[in-house]
């Protein structure tokens, strides 16, 4: 159980890193700033609070013994992901904002990381697809 939230703990640290890094350039690139609406504390609170909830269903599963519904949980995070891209979308700005236009293009990618971070770290922490207990010796083995 530890591992899970473990999992969930360094994933969120990725996104928020992965999504700071993001705003870094993004703001350089295109002139903007929109720290009135999303400030680093905020960037940094949601990503690791998408993947700790994220952990928390594994966790519900591992509890209640359903891992065999752990393709139907991860259908259902990309879903929320792709479906919290509506937020940024619809919000409207502070009037003295410059280029509102190119906020969805600075937010949305940082509602898709959380779930990219989570779901890219899962192999590590799974002991099931452990590469070195499913050794090959040789290519006949691979072969039969």
């Amino acid at each position: 159980m530890k591992k899970i939230f473990l999992q969930g703990l360094i994933a969120g640290i990725m996104a928020a890193t992965a999504s700071l890094i993001y705003n870094s350039i993004y703001k350089t690139a295109f002139v903007t700033n929109f720290s009135k609406v999303i400030n680093p504390s905020a960037i940094i609170i949601s990503s690791i609070f998408g993947c700790m909830l994220m952990a928390c269903g594994n966790a519900l599963l591992f509890k209640f013994n359903k891992l065999h519904l752990q393709s139907w949980l991860n259908i259902l995070i990309v879903m929320l992901s792709f479906a919290s891209i509506a937020s940024p979308l619809a919000m409207s700005l502070p009037m003295d904002v410059e280029s509102p236009e190119l906020f969805p293009g600075l937010a949305i990618p940082m509602h898709l990381l959380p779930a990219l971070c989570y779901f890219c770290i899962a192999p590590f922490f799974d002991s099931k697809s452990n590469l070195h207990s499913n050794k090959v010796n040789s290519i006949d083995e691979m072969l039969q």
